[in-house]
């Protein structure tokens, strides 16, 4: 594993992403324990993409979180798709963790229902208490969530967002084999902003990959800009991230 705090970014590559998965489930499983001894419950956002599937592996598998003080929430959804769809994210989660273990409360996105009544209802939610840890991603055209470059905003005032995505963005849907093609990838979607994600208290990004190289590359190195959402994450004090070599380079 090589580690690196330069600039004051805590930055972890590791052969493998079993290694990355792994390491990062420790870690936040670790962040859980801690913070529930001060804390009567937690609150955690998920992602959900195939770039978290170790880690998720692990922390349904832990045998020292205690589920039933934690309330877990989604980050984004897509608009539109049939709710018994295997693409869900809510089904990817059910499947892979929050089916696995017992949470205190799921709170998941319904890209079904009425958008303004879903952005009504999720942002109640979100913005109930504060948000202790997130578990996320990056995507190759940087975004995080489904903040797309070209609708990413820093100081975004909303919570939760209905947006178009780009077609990068789309089309790593296919490539990950979340979509047999790029028609079938929802052009719309709802997701949770740029400035909920920073509000977070413990962040650990998750990236494993040669696809995501560059993204990687501008998010650690480049100017913090909405040309790549995640760059954003170099201004978070508590943002641990998780790279394979494939993603992180040389």
């Amino acid at each position: 594993m090589k580690n690196s705090e330069t600039d004051s970014l805590d930055v972890n590559v590791f052969p493998s992403r079993e290694e990355m998965g792994e390491s990062a489930g420790k870690d936040i499983e670790n962040k859980i324990v801690e913070l529930l001894q001060f804390k009567p419950e937690i609150r955690m956002i998920f992602a959900a993409a195939p770039s978290q599937n170790e880690l998720l592996e692990y922390l349904a598998n832990s045998d020292k979180i205690e589920w039933n003080r934690i309330t877990a929430f989604n980050m984004d959804e897509y608009i539109g798709l049939n709710n018994l769809s295997l693409q869900l994210f809510s089904v990817y989660l059910n499947d892979r963790l929050f089916g696995k273990v017992n949470f205190k409360k799921v709170n998941l996105i319904d890209g079904n229902s009425s958008v303004e009544e879903e952005i009504a209802r999720y942002s109640a939610l979100i913005t109930e208490k504060s948000i202790d840890i997130i578990c996320l991603g990056i995507g190759e055209n940087g975004h995080i969530a489904f903040n797309d470059p070209h609708v990413a905003d820093f100081i975004d005032i909303q919570i939760i967002k209905k947006v178009k995505l780009d077609k990068s963005c789309r089309t790593q849907q296919v490539n990950e084999g979340c979509f047999a093609n790029l028609e079938d990838v929802p052009e719309k979607a709802l997701t949770l902003t740029i400035p909920v994600i920073m509000a977070a208290g413990y962040l650990f990004c998750i990236v494993p990959g040669s696809s995501k190289h560059e993204a990687v590359y501008n998010t650690l190195n480049g100017p913090v800009s909405t040309s790549c959402p995640a760059s954003v994450l170099q201004n978070h004090p508590n943002c641990r991230f998780y790279f394979d070599k494939d993603a992180y380079g040389s």
